[in-house]
């Protein structure tokens, strides 16, 4: 087994974190636990010094992580990937609802990462072995696009646009009942639900989180709403829309019993960025069919998809 090091700048954004927090939100191939006992073992320098977990971290401070290699054990999988852009850098594919990300606790043998694998079989070394290459993600009912890095210069920089929130997404979101207004921003903290600790809520004890979102359509019970997500919290669009009186159609943790669709109707729509050769992208993927489907029941007209192009 070699060793790697990553060397990490603290954005403005981190300033104040807890070192263990900060070091594995960084890098994902590592828990807070791993994070913390490689900070134990003076694994991880923090301006060439060692410190404790607890240690904050300071914008602009300079850290560097020794980490164990592993690659990636997952077995590759053939089936098809719907590649919407590749450069050298990086790969832009569309995500159909229903496939997972990449294997969680329950080891799943079909995901997205899987499929990578077998396409691009160098993201293999790119971050978390079990993530390969991935670094961001969507839950496993919301459909659309999704950034994958093909080299590790291109993954951590793809990262660090990602915390400068340098990378804009839009979502477009079918919603139960009409908002009153056409336009607005939802500023709420988002954390771990008190009780319920598989949810997320809006709470005082959560992290700060933005979405923005105009109504694109409305029918006599629902709307079809543009989002676009200013910060990036666990099912931040989910818990944003349903903490208004507005859940995600379909959503079966935050919206009503039953769903009131046959999935949460959320779709990725478009990504703009900047990738790590200097040239700025707007992708787009149009919804997928069973979203049409769903969405023509509701008559709810979509918005026109505009072509995937370099700006």
């Amino acid at each position: 087994m070699s060793a790697a090091t990553q060397s990490l700048v603290v954005p403005d954004s981190a300033a104040g974190r807890r070192l263990d927090r900060f070091v594995a939100d960084a890098a994902p191939a590592l828990s807070r636990t791993r994070a913390a006992r490689l900070i134990q073992a003076e694994r991880v320098l923090v301006n060439d010094e060692p410190r404790d977990p607890d240690h904050r971290v300071s914008a602009g401070d300079h850290v560097v992580v020794e980490i164990d290699e592993i690659r990636s054990s997952l077995a590759p999988d053939s089936s098809p990937l719907h590649v919407l852009l590749e450069t050298p850098d990086l790969v832009v594919v569309d995500k159909p609802p229903g496939l997972v990300m990449h294997p969680g606790a329950a080891d799943e043998p079909a995901t997205l990462a899987h499929r990578l694998l077998a396409h691009y079989p160098e993201v293999a070394d790119i971050g978390n072995p079990r993530r390969p290459g991935i670094v961001h993600r969507l839950d496993r009912d919301t459909s659309g696009v999704v950034l994958v890095a093909r080299t590790a210069a291109a993954y951590h920089s793809l990262q660090q646009a990602f915390e400068r929130r340098e990378i804009h997404k839009r979502y477009l979101a079918a919603v139960q009942g009409r908002p009153t207004v056409a336009t607005a921003e939802i500023d709420a903290p988002v954390g771990r639900h008190p009780t319920r600790r598989t949810h997320m809520a809006v709470t005082r004890s959560g992290r700060p989180a933005q979405t923005a979102y105009t109504v694109r359509a409305t029918s006599a019970s629902a709307a079809l709403l543009d989002v676009r997500p200013r910060t990036g919290r666990t099912h931040q669009i989910r818990v944003h829309l349903a903490s208004i009186g507005h859940p995600v159609l379909g959503d079966a943790r935050y919206g009503p019993q039953p769903p009131l669709a046959t999935r949460q109707l959320l779709h990725a729509w478009m990504l703009e960025f900047t990738d790590p050769a200097g040239d700025r992208w707007q992708i787009a993927a149009a919804p997928p069919d069973d979203m049409r489907r769903e969405l023509e029941v509701l008559e709810l007209d979509l918005p026109a998809t505009p072509p995937t192009r370099k700006l």
